[in-house]
């Protein structure tokens, strides 16, 4: 436990979150400096994502060549191919390699392939590092417009954020019970941490997997296949992701309810293209459930 709390993890924790801060702040701003440097510098300057990497890995003694290679080109590599993309579609219509980047990252996150990387307490460092990498991708390279990526809170946020929440949970509710995936255990423990228990999920997990599965995903199908079908396919590529969580076999219960959640996250981004809306959503869906029926 001591090891979370030493200077060079807390240190390489803050770095990992920085981009997030930095494009969710002030995004516009970033990709326009970005945009005044070199093509080549452009395309290199992801690699300091490496940075976390080490700042974890040699205090520890466990620096092994294959993940330093992985963690400096990756960065660079997924950039590069979304440069291409911009070329080959200005239009921003969609192109393979954009989906080629979103599957590959999504993999590497769902199949678990670099988490041997870290120490357990600290794999969603790793995480946060292929996210950066997707975020300085279609942030600052592909400049991908619709996102509706911006750490600024909006009341309509609120109001689109929580209604779905409120459309969503008799159905989770009824269907969960009825599948034996939720289970009634009638309060939280220590209801005053609720409060900081949804933050934890708003930033930690709703922030990342409603940029990639909204901001990016739905964001880029949309485009291809329509508003209606990018929703649905959107929403079963997320239930799918959860297919190995809370078990060790295909969790087709969690797969369900995940998918139908992804429906009324995706209607909540739509609404007025903000991830804000659909982070609110997903951190009430999620703080319920772990505060009442877990």
């Amino acid at each position: 436990m001591g090891m979370l709390f030493s200077p060079w993890i807390i240190i390489a924790a803050l770095l990992a979150l920085a981009p997030l801060g930095i494009f969710g702040l002030a995004g516009e701003r970033t990709a326009a400096a970005l945009q005044r440097l070199p093509l080549a510098l452009r395309l290199l300057l992801p690699a300091i994502g490496v940075v976390p990497y080490l700042l974890v890995a040699l205090p520890q003694h466990e620096l092994h060549p294959q993940w330093l290679l992985l963690y400096l080109l990756l960065p660079p590599a997924v950039a590069g191919l979304l440069a291409l993309a911009a070329k080959l579609d200005p239009e921003q219509k969609g192109h393979f390699l954009d989906f080629l980047v979103l599957i590959s990252l999504g993999l590497a996150v769902d199949l678990r392939w670099f988490e041997p990387a870290w120490p357990r307490a600290l794999v969603a460092v790793n995480k946060l590092l292929l996210l950066n990498a997707g975020l300085y991708g279609f942030h600052a390279i592909r400049q991908l417009h619709g996102v509706g990526f911006d750490l600024h809170w909006r009341r309509s946020d609120w109001k689109t954020g929580l209604r779905e929440f409120l459309f969503y949970t008799p159905i989770a509710i009824a269907l969960g019970l009825s599948i034996g995936f939720l289970h009634w255990h009638g309060r939280p423990e220590r209801p005053w941490l609720l409060p900081a228990i949804w933050l934890f999920t708003y930033l930690l997990i709703a922030l990342p997997e409603e940029l990639f599965f909204r901001g990016w995903m739905q964001n880029l199908l949309e485009r291809r296949i329509g508003r209606t079908a990018s929703l649905l396919v959107t929403a079963t590529l997320f239930g799918l992701s959860h297919f190995n969580k809370l078990t060790a076999h295909f969790n087709w219960r969690y797969v369900w309810l995940a998918a139908i959640a992804g429906i009324f996250y995706g209607r909540a981004w739509r609404a007025e293209r903000r991830v804000h809306a659909s982070m609110i959503t997903h951190a009430c869906v999620d703080t319920v459930w772990g505060a009442l029926f877990r």
